[in-house]
């Protein structure tokens, strides 16, 4: 699995030749944004620093769009969204958490999460999860501190928190802090297998937006 950061919340997950995107940058949004060809498109929420997936289609290719909660399986790619809550940018939303199985690992994205509990559905599903996204300090979503504890009480074996531009260079080194971590380098891209989860818990990844 390879894992590129286009900025926000936007993330690509690439397993061979399948490819997901989450929470893709509308081009109508104030924030830059990247494009590329997916099979799977995946929405938290129906803004348009969210919702872009007009910039995951490529030529005859389009992608298939999941925009809430539910069970389902594409390209041999098992999904799962679970209802939560966002104040993102000063409106409330049904706000989607999804969790993502393939290539024997367990990925999950909180989208514009702005709740400081789960559910219990959510919290019953949420157990084992390899790679946890959770996107920090945009108006209206999870601070640093929040944001931390949350990823504590999910457990995953690597968090990858995603930064806005606003206040970015602070809310990295506030959420490093709540972690008790040094300064940690961010990295264009992360490549994982299976094998290198094991004896990981709670890493912290930083990626560097490939739009600036």
């Amino acid at each position: 699995m390879i894992i590129t950061y286009y900025g926000a919340g936007f993330t690509k997950l690439q397993f061979g030749d399948v490819v997901v995107g989450m929470n893709p940058i509308s081009k109508e949004s104030a924030y830059k944004s990247g494009r590329f060809a997916a099979d799977v498109a995946l929405v938290a929420i129906n803004h348009k620093d969210f919702s872009g997936t007009d910039t995951l289609s490529f030529g005859e290719k389009t992608p298939f769009v999941v925009r809430g909660p539910g069970e389902y399986e594409i390209n041999g790619i098992t999904i799962g969204g679970f209802s939560s809550k966002s104040a993102y940018d000063g409106k409330e939303w049904i706000n989607t958490i999804y969790l993502i199985s393939l290539e024997d690992m367990r990925i999950c994205h909180l989208g514009a999460l702005s709740d400081t509990e789960l559910s219990s559905a959510a919290k019953e599903r949420l157990d084992e999860v390899d790679v946890l996204f959770v996107t920090v300090g945009g108006p209206g979503l999870l601070t640093p501190a929040q944001a931390y504890k949350m990823c504590v009480d999910i457990g995953p074996k690597i968090i990858i928190p995603l930064f806005f531009d606003e206040d970015k260079e602070k809310n990295i080194k506030a959420f490093l802090k709540e972690a008790g971590s040094a300064e940690i380098k961010p990295i264009e891209k992360l490549t994982l297998k299976k094998k290198d989860l094991e004896g990981k818990d709670g890493e912290i990844v930083i990626l560097s937006s490939v739009i600036s």
